[in-house]
């Protein structure tokens, strides 16, 4: 028994199995004396749905898992170089990817048996986009073990840390020369310059987008976390009328077996008795006939 083997199985179970799992599995620690492991154990934190649907798709599609994982690198790349060709060209590949897996995530929790809705669906498009910015959260959601949905970072990882994004070198100025050869080669260096400050500009613009998608889907998450310990609080005010309804149904069971056991022991009383009158009746009438005194 170790600690990444109970922490796998723990992420694979559906969440209304974690909190029982993860008692028996304390529980077993303690046993066998290891209270260091059973006390990390003790600490893992019950997947939220949204959570649990991205550690699904992870388990469910791991062929999509390496895919992902390349395009955030490539377009942290694109986003550091200013490469606006390559960003656009990853973006658009970005948007396709985070869908078909998002739709494939649903599909995998429907037939699990926990359809989602439109609100879960965004924390989990939300957590791949945090997956493709920031190489952590990369490296967390391929663990498969995400107690809570991801939140995408504002930019990429290569800017907040403070790195110079680097911008197209230009070309080394051409040697001075009255000569034509060297206008037109002048020109063609103005001409790269200007293609270059475009892509930078494009770039930026993206990366403006990708802001403003986040910061919604931030504040998505923020509501919806609102709902879900609405209803989680809910959840536990049922349970716990759930339980006290359990305990007294099994006090009326006992009560309702007593009361059987009651019934059998008068009833056969009452034939005891009833044989005993017929007797009585029966020896009476026979000393008081008019031949029992002869």
């Amino acid at each position: 028994m170790d600690y990444d083997s109970v922490a796998d199985e723990l992420y694979a179970l559906r969440p209304e199995e974690f909190t029982a799992a993860r008692a028996s599995a304390v529980a077993s620690a303690r046993t066998a004396g290891d209270r260091e492991l059973a006390e990390r154990i003790r600490t893992l934190r019950k997947p939220s749905l949204a959570a649990w649907v991205s550690n699904l798709l992870v388990r469910g599609s791991p062929g999509e898992v390496e895919p992902l994982l390349r395009l955030g690198e490539g377009l942290r790349q694109a986003h550091q170089d200013l490469d606006g060709t390559q960003l656009r060209e990853l973006s658009r590949r970005q948007h396709a990817l985070i869908r078909a897996l998002s739709l494939r995530a649903r599909q995998l929790a429907k037939e699990a048996g926990h359809p989602i809705g439109e609100i879960v669906q965004r924390e989990v498009e939300n957590t791949l986009h945090a997956v493709l910015a920031d190489p952590e959260a990369a490296r967390t959601w391929a663990g498969g073990r995400l107690a809570k949905p991801l939140s995408a970072a504002v930019g990429f990882p290569a800017t907040a840390e403070g790195a110079r994004p680097r911008r197209p070198e230009p070309p080394p100025a051409p040697a001075p020369s009255p000569s034509r050869p060297g206008k037109k080669e002048s020109e063609q260096r103005r001409r790269r310059l200007a293609q270059a400050r475009e892509d930078a500009e494009v770039a930026e613009r993206e990366l403006r987008e990708l802001q403003d998608e986040a910061d919604a889907a931030g504040r998505a998450v923020t509501q919806a976390k609102q709902q879900v310990d609405g209803l989680q609080r809910r959840v536990e005010e049922l349970t716990g009328e759930l339980e006290q309804v359990r305990g007294e149904h099994q006090q009326a069971r006992f009560a309702e077996r007593a009361a059987r056991e009651r019934a059998r022991t008068a009833d056969r009383r009452a034939r005891e008795a009833g044989r005993k009158a017929t007797t009585a009746a029966a020896r009476l009438e026979r000393l008081t006939s008019p031949s029992s005194d002869v």
